[in-house]
């Protein structure tokens, strides 16, 4: 019996000399300040626009903050077709499909001022260009000013 106790003892030595360094530890820990990151303007814009029996969600990302999300509606084939007949992109024909230099009214050219615009179909950037890029329902397609 005297063993027993003396084994109980211990333990509960033991478990109070752990918590107590526990607490030591703790209130000698010194709290660095959370770094904030620079406050930064971004606003959305939603519209909708077109006539269709389809529709899916385009976001223009202007470089300036100023995002616009599109619920466009069409009965167009591809996402370029939709975007050009109500007026969101415009541009030129190329070896490689349309180089789309204007979306949502702003102007981008690489060869004048170094930024372009960059199509992202569901986040990633596309492997084939906007005129050629069938609708499919419930992806999300976006032109990014990089």
């Amino acid at each position: 019996m005297k063993n027993l106790f003396k084994k109980i003892a211990k333990n509960f030595l033991l478990m109070a000399l752990i918590t107590a360094m526990s607490f030591t530890l703790t209130a000698c820990k010194k709290e660095e300040p959370a770094e904030t990151p620079a406050s930064t303007t971004v606003s959305y814009n939603y519209q909708e626009i077109g006539e269709g029996e389809k529709s899916f969600t385009f976001i223009v990302y202007d470089g300036n903050g100023n995002n616009t999300i599109f619920t466009v509606y069409t009965d167009e084939k591809t996402v370029g077709d939709a975007l050009m007949k109500v007026g969101l992109i415009s541009g030129e024909d190329s070896d490689y499909g349309l180089y789309v230099k204007t979306v949502n009214g702003t102007t981008l050219d690489y060869d004048t001022d170094g930024k372009y615009w960059a199509f992202y179909v569901d986040g990633e950037y596309a492997v084939s260009g906007v005129d050629t890029t069938e609708i499919t329902e419930g992806v999300l397609y976006e032109f990014r000013a990089e």
